[in-house]
């Protein structure tokens, strides 16, 4: 007697499985670990918010809440990087709290750290989270071991809160935020170029016409007390001392042209460029279609934007030819710079072109760079235009205030 397979039951269920994906399982984790920071933030906040409240009447207690209100930026922090990881949300980071220099002073510091917004929305932000840290812990575990076919939809309906919860408390407040963090950053950039830009001209004054200057002073010196016994080598010392004088003009006048040229002054940006075009080693055709003239500091940063460009090309390009535009298009000032030569520039090549983007970005300008080995190359540089006419009204009101 021969006994049959046995065929398996294909009529019943299929075995009893999870089969979550990844990103349900990383929303799980997510509420699970809800209750143990919440309980963590919740003590945490509930003991600084006592006691420097509690202590304010003494010494020591606004500047604990300082202190506290720091530490709830660290929690913040954390609670970011939590969303990022499980949740998967990208949240950039608040401002950093305003630095403040030390001459201001404790009270400075201590003022700063009190009104920090971004320290008391933290705050709340891990006072509230307790009760919520209680409910989704309960209902994932409940779900996890009875209701699981629901679960990764209560999971996702938890988990879009907590996303809400963290764009809504621990994002930066609004676009007027992070473009106070732009603007310390773009001011930090300003100072050190203005910084660099004293110590080159201190560096050539001593170095050049200074030194030039005390040469001719002892040469004339030396020339007074040859008069009268030896005429004629008094002359020829005079004459050196002409000579002097003259070299040191032409350095006073290079260094001079280096801070902000006279004709740039006189007749505007177009003069300018041409006579920059004219020293470059390369032909250059200029182009300047404007209907006026732009505020003197967006017109300085264009000028010696291309003093730069057409120094790089000179050193650097091996090209044959170059050609320099500028124009307006609606509320902006635009540059382009290009060449025919070998191309292959780049933002950390050492030809100051990284210094160049910062400075115009320090402006709300915009700096590209296009240069393929083999060339050609191709700048573009842009500026706010700001009128000549609305400067001098500003300049005038604060002349008027004063």
């Amino acid at each position: 007697m021969t006994m049959s397979p046995q065929v398996p039951d294909h009529d019943g269920p299929p075995p009893v499985r999870f089969a979550f994906d990844r990103w349900t399982w990383k929303e799980i984790a997510h509420l699970l670990a809800n209750l143990p920071m919440a309980i963590a933030g919740f003590v945490y906040t509930v003991l600084m918010v006592s006691i420097g409240v509690g202590l304010a009447i003494t010494v020591i207690g606004l500047p604990l809440l300082a202190l506290g209100l720091q530490g709830s930026r660290l929690l913040g922090r954390a609670e970011r990087g939590r969303a990022r990881g499980l949740l998967g949300l990208r949240i950039d980071e608040p401002s950093p709290l305003a630095r403040v220099r030390r001459e201001e002073g404790f009270f400075a510091w201590l003022w700063s750290s009190l009104k920090d917004p971004v320290g008391w929305r933290a705050t709340l932000y891990s006072f509230m989270r307790l009760p919520w840290g209680v409910v989704t812990f309960a209902v994932t575990l409940v779900s996890l071991f009875v209701l699981w076919p629901v679960l990764p939809y209560t999971a996702r309906f938890m988990a879009n809160a907590d996303r809400g919860m963290v764009r809504g408390l621990l994002s930066p407040s609004d676009e007027l935020e992070r473009r106070i963090a732009e603007l310390e950053s773009d001011r930090g950039v300003v100072v050190d170029t203005a910084a660099a830009d004293l110590r080159r001209i201190e560096r050539d004054l001593h170095d050049g016409a200074q030194a030039r200057l005390v040469a001719l002073a002892m040469g004339l010196g030396l020339a007074k007390e040859k008069l009268t016994d030896d005429p004629e080598a008094a002359a020829r010392m005079v004459d050196e001392a002409h000579g002097e004088v003259k070299v040191a003009l032409q350095e006073l006048r290079d260094l001079a042209r280096g801070i902000h040229p006279a004709v740039l002054t006189d007749r505007g940006l177009d003069a300018a460029l041409s006579a920059i075009s004219s020293r470059c080693t390369v032909p250059v055709t200029v182009g300047v279609d404007l209907p006026g003239r732009p505020a003197q500091a967006i017109e300085g940063i264009a000028y010696f934007t291309v003093s730069e460009l057409l120094q790089n090309i000179s050193k650097h390009s091996e090209a044959r030819t170059a050609s320099v535009d500028v124009w307006r298009s609606a509320d902006r000032l635009l540059i382009q710079v290009s060449d025919d030569g070998r191309g292959g520039a780049s933002m950390d090549g050492g030809t100051g072109m990284a210094g160049l983007a910062e400075r115009l970005d320090a402006v709300d300008g915009l700096f590209v760079l296009d240069s393929p080995v083999g060339g050609p190359t191709t700048v573009t540089a842009e500026l706010p235009w700001r009128d000549r006419e609305d400067e001098m009204d500003a300049a005038a009101g604060r002349t008027a205030w004063a």
